[in-house]
């Protein structure tokens, strides 16, 4: 059913960063906004946290139907997702596609959330964790954030060895995150063909609607454009603004896709903050 034409429960999302018109370095927190906006669903935005979150991370979200003063919480992206389709909040961005080009949504989805999430995670915690440290819990007091700071550090490497990049050298994860913009510019490239217009967004399987998977796309170009995170070069005594990490300079080095996230931008958050070009 179309979103427009019934009453809508109210959805507050909860990004984990301070309310603000900008992108946050959280890949599916732009996510879940993306696909609320493709959706035309209206939201509230609210810091929340993590310790609050149903599954003890961001983003989440409340829904309070109509009538009904309770609200109904629930965590991760992709469930809120499936669950707002479930529902009838909103539609199935995939419904009409064949069999062969469900799987393939499917699969980018699966590379960028179960492979790259990964290598950022290793580029973003291990390689450049202080800086990180200090951008994500800004808001906890010292000396208490040097403290949570070390056991999300800790935790996050053991995760990330058990799941396997940990056991690989920076350098060589450097490589895949690599070897996965470039593919997925290869892919956007050829589906920038199909968009006469030098304004519209392009999708990516190249359709003229957004699949799933553009939501999850354009999340993690966003947010890794916007993540400033990298140690330092100055000595740590001097003031230095945050640098960011690698990826930030490998999806710029890819015209198309920051094309592909600015045509989103520019239609379905011109009221954020665009990135500087110059970052």
């Amino acid at each position: 059913m179309d979103a427009s034409k019934k009453k809508l429960p109210d959805l507050v999302l909860y990004r984990g960063f301070l309310v603000s018109t900008s992108y946050v370095w959280s890949p599916f927190v732009t996510k879940l906004e993306a696909r609320l906006r493709f959706a035309r669903l209206k939201y509230r935005l609210d810091q929340g946290s993590m310790s609050q979150a149903p599954r003890g991370k961001v983003p989440y979200i409340e829904i309070t139907p109509n009538g009904q003063d309770k609200p109904l919480a629930l965590g991760d992206s992709s469930l809120i997702i499936q669950h707002l389709v479930d529902n009838d909040i909103c539609e199935d961005l995939n419904e009409s596609l064949p069999p062969a080009a469900r799987a393939h949504d499917m699969a980018l989805r699966a590379l960028f959330e179960e492979k790259l999430y990964f290598y950022q995670g290793m580029e973003r915690w291990h390689d450049n964790y202080e800086t990180m440290r200090s951008g994500v819990m800004g808001a906890i007091p010292w000396p208490i954030q040097p403290l949570i700071g070390l056991l999300a550090y800790r935790g996050l490497t053991r995760t990330l060895y058990g799941q396997g990049t940990g056991r690989f050298t920076s350098a060589e994860v450097a490589s895949f995150r690599h070897d996965v913009w470039d593919n997925v510019n290869a892919l956007l490239a050829e589906a920038r063909l199909t968009v006469p217009s030098p304004n519209a967004p392009f999708w990516i399987l190249g359709g003229s609607e957004p699949s799933e998977a553009d939501a999850t796309v354009f999340g993690f170009i966003a947010s890794g454009i916007v993540c400033n995170a990298r140690r330092p070069t100055k000595p740590r005594w001097l003031t230095s603004p945050l640098r960011a990490p690698d990826t930030q300079r490998v999806i710029r080095s890819y015209p198309v896709l920051v094309d592909y996230a600015k045509r989103i931008h520019e239609h379905y958050f011109s009221e954020y903050q665009l990135w500087d070009d110059d970052m």
